[in-house]
């Protein structure tokens, strides 16, 4: 049985902000394969955007309560738990099983290693589509309609019992395809071109490249690549950023802009970091700069005997009499 949802269908929304996904969820990642297509490239190595393969893709599931990544161990950007499929190499199938073993939770996300483009967001609606369906599991399609079940979230149960019927039935999982478990599934589709966007060869590689630099998704890219590299997890306004640094280099001095926002950065952890301390240390310098601008522009100057200084070139616990020059 197959059910369908388009993005432009009613209960096809994007999925929650960040954070707010669904709750107590695991994530398997399949990061062995061969990479025959790259010629024996360490595939989930290999950087897009800054950043290798596999680090985007588990930023996309880093809410799962615990992720398990099938292959050899090797530097990540956050902790997970390591497994490896009998024999290594054993195919997908092998891998997932081996994956399985490790995790507890209802609902399970099962991912490839080489999604360039794949978000919170998107594991999000699967599993809130799974929630709400009495289905197996939901999957992506590709732009040609071909499912992605290496995209895709299940109930764990019944991974667990189709493998062991499979592995009763064959002797063992070892390269056994992915659709002879796919096939016992009642599953729901859902199409996403984009996130279903996997990497298989060099073009495949170069393509995502270049669509990462587009205009529309370079400074997301940058800043999600910047906070990986810093080991920061922080929701960053980009907007607010951009707009004191604008302010910054139009109202004092282009230079000014960078040395800003890293004074801001460094007074946000001064006073415990978080989003809040960011927000309000970004504040208090575009006030400042704004003051700073308007110091140089005659109309804002008190010209007049008795005329008052435009509001917010005084300290707030300063008034004219108050301060020590005063006469």
């Amino acid at each position: 049985m197959t059910a369908y949802q388009h993005p432009g269908e009613p209960g096809a929304e994007t999925g929650p902000a960040h954070g707010a996904g669904p709750a107590r969820y695991d994530a398997v990642v399949l990061a062995g394969g061969a990479a025959r297509r790259l010629g024996g490239t360490d595939k989930p190595g290999v950087r897009v955007g800054g950043r290798p393969l596999l680090d985007r893709v588990l930023a996309a599931c880093a809410t799962a309560r615990t992720t398990v990544v099938v292959a050899a161990p090797r530097p990540t950007a956050r902790p997970v738990t390591w497994a490896r499929e009998d024999p290594p190499g054993g195919g997908p199938l092998a891998a997932l099983d081996a994956g399985l073993r490790h995790t507890t939770a209802e609902h399970v996300v099962v991912l490839s290693a080489d999604l360039p483009f794949l978000h919170e967001p998107t594991v999000d609606r699967m599993l809130s589509t799974l929630r709400a369906s009495g289905c197996d599991g939901v999957l992506l399609t590709d732009p040609s309609g071909r499912d992605q079940p290496l995209v895709a979230a299940y109930r764990a149960p019944r991974l667990r019992e189709e493998l062991a019927l499979l592995s009763g039935r064959h002797g063992a999982l070892a390269g056994l395809p992915l659709r002879r478990l796919t096939a016992e599934l009642d599953l729901t589709r859902i199409s996403d071109p984009v996130a279903s966007f996997d990497c298989d060869t060099w073009d495949d590689i170069a393509t995502a490249r270049a669509r990462i630099r587009e205009h529309g998704h370079v400074l997301d890219e940058w800043i999600s690549a910047v906070k990986d590299e810093l080991g920061i997890d922080l929701a960053v306004d980009t907007r607010g950023l951009l707009d004191l640094a604008r302010v910054a280099a139009h109202g004092v001095d282009r230079p000014a802009a960078p040395l800003t926002t890293f004074l801001v950065g460094y007074a946000a952890a001064q006073a415990g970091g978080g989003p809040e301390a960011v927000a309000e240390a970004a504040r208090k310098a575009e006030a400042l700069a704004a003051r700073w601008a308007r110091e140089s522009t005659a109309e804002d100057r008190p010209s007049g005997e008795g005329q008052q200084p435009a509001q917010g070139d005084v300290a707030p616990d300063a008034t004219p009499d108050t301060r020590p020059d005063a006469g």
